[in-house]
């Protein structure tokens, strides 16, 4: 269903043991009594870059990335490098980022289901070795919107869809905040308070084009990615992400008896991918590269049920 190439992904090797699901973050940090707590540190994809000063405070923006590829009419996909996403983003404003807890709850507002035992699948490398996993903060909504500009005829529903599926199986709460002009961008900025208020901006879905994505070109259809976000002391939690969807080659898959069913297949494939899971070998999981496979299967559930069990950061 995609492709992937990073010096950072974990291609070699048995598939990574799930782990025991992490207690919500409730300790008080140790700057809680200061009158200006440290900022937070943005990520990058591994490995980081050194961190760049702002005026006000220093801060490492980036994005943790995995390039999802499918190749126009149902063609296995080729191995390529995705530039589109740079580790290093530039900042939005005089403020780098939203008052603290903007929108967090005291516990996860959704749990996973429970599911069976399952080996078969990879979590996206968090940029602590020390930190097991990465993933969205589950005390608090994941808001996304979607760029309706050039959707194909045939899509309506099908990113509501993959994203129920997906919220479903991990607990996460996915909050649809309608239609957005924005455009998707490499140097897309994680805080935006002229656009969405004083939180992080959401995820966004975009249909584009190769012109647009120069990431796209060839048999690309797909590019997810989300960033992240830390506080000293406490894990890096994503806080918000981009998948970008090709227009031109979606609607040829429409073309197909099961073309709805596809493309809503390669919609959840990416947002695997956005919550924390990379490839898998095994060509029966939904998250395997290029597979034809559209639906969860055992594997995926282990892993997307994993990565609804992050930490709880209100310190962001």
């Amino acid at each position: 269903m995609g492709a992937l190439d990073r010096d950072w992904a974990r291609k070699d090797g048995p598939p990574a043991p799930p782990h025991a699901p992490r207690q919500s973050q409730s300790r008080e940090p140790q700057w809680a009594r200061t009158m200006q707590p440290p900022p937070p540190r943005f990520g990058g994809s591994r490995p980081p870059r050194p961190r760049r000063p702002s005026p006000k405070r220093k801060l490492r923006w980036g994005t943790a990335v995995v390039v999802a590829v499918v190749a126009a009419l149902y063609l296995p996909s080729l191995l390529s490098e995705n530039d589109d996403f740079p580790p290093t983003l530039p900042f939005s404003s005089s403020s780098d980022a939203p008052p603290p807890g903007v929108g967090a709850s005291d516990t996860p507002l959704g749990v996973p289901p429970d599911v069976g035992y399952s080996d078969e699948f990879v979590l996206i490398e968090p940029p602590d070795p020390s930190q097991d996993f990465i993933a969205y903060d589950p005390c608090r909504p994941v808001h996304y919107v979607v760029r309706p500009e050039d959707a194909p005829d045939g899509t309506d529903g099908l990113i509501e869809a993959a994203v129920a599926e997906i919220s479903e199986a991990t607990g996460l709460q996915f909050v649809n905040d309608g239609t957005t002009s924005e455009g998707p961008s490499p140097d897309r900025d994680s805080y935006q308070p002229e656009v969405y208020g004083e939180r992080w901006a959401p995820v966004l879905f975009a249909w584009t084009n190769e012109e647009e994505t120069p990431g796209l070109e060839g048999s690309m259809v797909a590019l997810a990615s989300s960033e992240y976000a830390e506080v000293p002391g406490e894990p890096a939690v994503y806080v918000t992400g981009q998948v970008k969807l090709d227009a031109e080659d979606v609607t040829g898959w429409l073309e197909g008896p099961e073309g709805r069913y596809e493309v809503k297949g390669l919609i959840m494939h990416e947002l695997g991918h956005v919550v924390g899971l990379d490839h898998i070998e095994d060509r029966d999981q939904l998250m395997h590269a290029t597979a034809p496979v559209y639906e969860i299967q055992d594997g995926d559930r282990a892993g997307l049920a994993l990565v609804g069990t992050g930490p709880c950061v209100p310190e962001l």
